[in-house]
Parts: C-alpha cells; structure tokens; sequence
C-alpha cells in the first residue's frame, strides 16, 4: 500500500463544519481533507457522530455551519442527488436495496439514472444494450453474475453488501463513502469484502467508516479519528494505533473489551 502524496490534490474538504439539532452540538468544527486516489477510514466510539458526519457530506443533512467541498467546489447546501451529480456515491449502514427486483435490476436502475434514460416500452434498443452490457460489467466486478437474475432479497447478507458496492459504482462517481461496509460478516466475509472493495475503488477516492481495525489496516492510507464531534488525530494506521490520545479515546476500549 502507497502512502498518499503531500502534492495530491484534495477530492473533498470539510472546514469548520459543524452540525447541531436543536440545542444539541454533534458536529463541533470538523476539519478534514481527503486526498484524490487515497482510501481515508473514519474511526471512533459509538455516539462520536460518524454517521452524521457522512450524511454531512452526501446532502441527508444540511449543515449548521462551515463548508464542504468535493474536487475544489463548495457542495454545503446541495441536496444528494446534486453532490451525487458532481461525483460522490455513498451506501449506508443498512443495506439500502430493492428487494424485489433482481440483482441486474438493481444496478440497471444505477446506469439508466447515470446516463439519464427512463426505462419504458420505446427506448431504442441500441441504447438498452449499451445499458444492459455496462450493467453486466458491473455485475462482474462485485462478483454477482451467477446472481443476476435472483431478486434481490433472496440474497445472502454479504452478497446484499456486495450489491450496494456495485450500486455506488453505478453512478461512475470518483468519490466513494462506505458505511460500515463489513459489519455483521464473518471473518471469511470480510477477508471477501476487502478484496472487493480494494478492486473496485482502485484509481478512486474512499472514505470508510469501520470499527474492524484489520479493515483499516488492510485498506487505508490514512485514518481520521472522530471523538464526540471533533476530529481528534489523522494519520497513517500505524501511527494512529500508536498514539495514546487514540488509545484512551478508543482504541484503548476495543483492547479491553
């Protein structure tokens, strides 16, 4: 794994960006800079705010203050399918799939909506190939072409994950946000999602929120650690794991339960 270069350029920023519901303060003027072509995993305790800290960033949330920028551009106050627009896809803790459309459905849904094609009885069938076949490339990707035409819902848990992944891919964003992409797998799940998530932001940019450090470990060039709402350390793993702030504030926690 290539440490991420001081000169790259930033894919997305976040400055003094702060997010309060009611008199309750979650975001507290979070900094951070996620590097073009770097894999960047957010860590922290439960109830540290990384959830609201990616719907921050893809539009669910709008933010109290501060500003967000994606490739240099300020995207605060764009709604998801805006910033979706401008090069950002995101899944979700929960799988968030179509269940009763099958897996090549799914994703066909992603492509039509990338190249602004409404599916109906009189597309031009030159146009639903180039559709169908992008679709099988993807299918390919995340491993699921024995699956295609299964509905969706029949599918095991972690090949439910693996179709979110491709769902993001769909769109053809450089950007990727991962939210607790390996959560209730197994072991030889996860060793399986880390190979596929590896392959399929190869040459794009990722931000990760995951508790499993392997992950982390496996994955990413550089870890930001989120603490009740602020941006406690951002490093590489190696030295995040090394610092006692870290380690009180988490790691430390994890170690002893």
């Amino acid at each position: 794994m290539t440490g991420p270069s001081t000169t790259r350029a930033s894919a997305f920023q976040l400055r003094d960006v702060t997010k309060s519901f009611g008199e309750i303060s979650v975001m507290k003027g979070v900094n951070l800079d996620v590097l073009a072509g770097e894999r960047h995993a957010v860590i922290g305790p439960n109830g540290a705010g990384k959830s609201t800290l990616f719907n921050l960033i893809s539009g669910q949330f709008p933010v109290t203050s501060g500003d967000i920028a994606l490739n240099g551009r300020s995207i605060t106050g764009l709604s998801p399918h805006q910033i979706n627009r401008n090069g950002l896809s995101r899944s979700f803790q929960i799988t968030n799939i179509f269940h009763r459309l099958s897996v090549f459905e799914n994703l066909r849904i992603g492509v039509l909506a990338r190249h602004g094609i409404r599916f109906g009885l009189f597309q031009p069938v030159s146009r639903m190939r180039s559709v169908n076949a992008e679709t099988d490339e993807i299918l390919e990707k995340v491993g699921l072409q024995a699956r295609r035409d299964h509905l969706a819902g029949d599918l095991t848990y972690s090949e439910q994950r693996a179709l979110e992944i491709g769902m993001t891919l769909t769109t053809g964003a450089d950007v990727i946000l991962l939210d607790e992409p390996t959560a209730g797998m197994s072991r030889d799940e996860t060793a399986k999602a880390v190979d596929l998530i590896r392959s399929v932001t190869e040459g794009k940019t990722l931000l990760m929120v995951e508790h499993d450090m392997s992950v982390v470990f496996s994955l990413c060039d550089r870890v930001s650690v989120l603490v009740y709402g602020s941006i406690l350390a951002t490093d590489t793993p190696e030295k995040i794991s090394a610092n006692r702030q870290v380690q009180e504030a988490y790691l430390g926690e994890e170690a002893t339960s």
